[in-house]
């Protein structure tokens, strides 16, 4: 019956995770579908959003346009300071609602929350667990390469604007290394499941 907050830097393989853990018995929520939710109409960032940035981050039927959002945030650093200040806590508190929703409606499975700026944005209080999934650069490179088809430059300037792995591990409590076979991930996974969460809290 844990909260399991999975995070990682970009490549480091942190969504096949998350997707296994699903496989072994998890519920699994990405945090950033939870929070693409906060910004349709009548959701609790939409109107802040708008009094932020203006309308013209709307597509013609009214929805918040992420694209034209993206464009915004990504080329001023307060603009991003801003967005952050909007969507960061209104996330938590509708993560911190989900999990005692469905606790309160009988959930007994561990849930797991893949969140790739859970350190940044603060939300370790949500958590029993953290989880990080780490990769050597190299891997990074080679994986969103062959998967994403993102050249070496764009790859470096991610990695470069995320936390580094050396702040993340910080605050995880396990880390899950993932430099060999997709076969070794997944075994790691199993692994630290049947340790943290089956034999420690009678998970199904």
């Amino acid at each position: 019956m844990l909260t399991i907050g999975l995070t990682g830097g970009i490549g480091s393989g942190k969504s096949t995770v998350a997707r296994y853990l699903g496989d072994l018995g998890a519920l699994v929520w990405d945090a950033d579908k939870i929070g693409h939710a906060l910004y349709e109409p009548g959701a609790e960032a939409y109107g802040d959003l708008i009094s932020t940035f203006g309308r013209e981050i709307l597509d013609p039927a009214g929805l918040v346009d992420r694209k034209k959002l993206g464009a915004i945030v990504f080329s001023d650093p307060q603009a991003l300071v801003r967005l952050n200040k909007i969507m960061h806590p209104r996330m938590f508190e509708r993560m911190r609602a989900m999990v005692a929703r469905v606790r309160a409606e009988g959930e007994r499975r561990s849930i797991v929350i893949e969140a790739a700026i859970l350190i940044e944005a603060n939300w370790q209080p949500l958590f029993d667990r953290i989880w990080l999934v780490v990769a050597s650069r190299e891997h990074v490179l080679e994986r969103l390469a062959r998967d994403r088809a993102m050249d070496r430059k764009r790859v470096e300037a991610r990695i470069r604007a995320q936390l580094p792995d050396a702040e993340r591990r910080m605050h995880a409590t396990a880390v899950i290394e993932n430099d060999g076979s997709l076969e070794d991930l997944l075994a790691r996974t199993a692994a630290l499941w049947r340790e943290t969460v089956a034999r420690g809290a009678g998970a199904d």
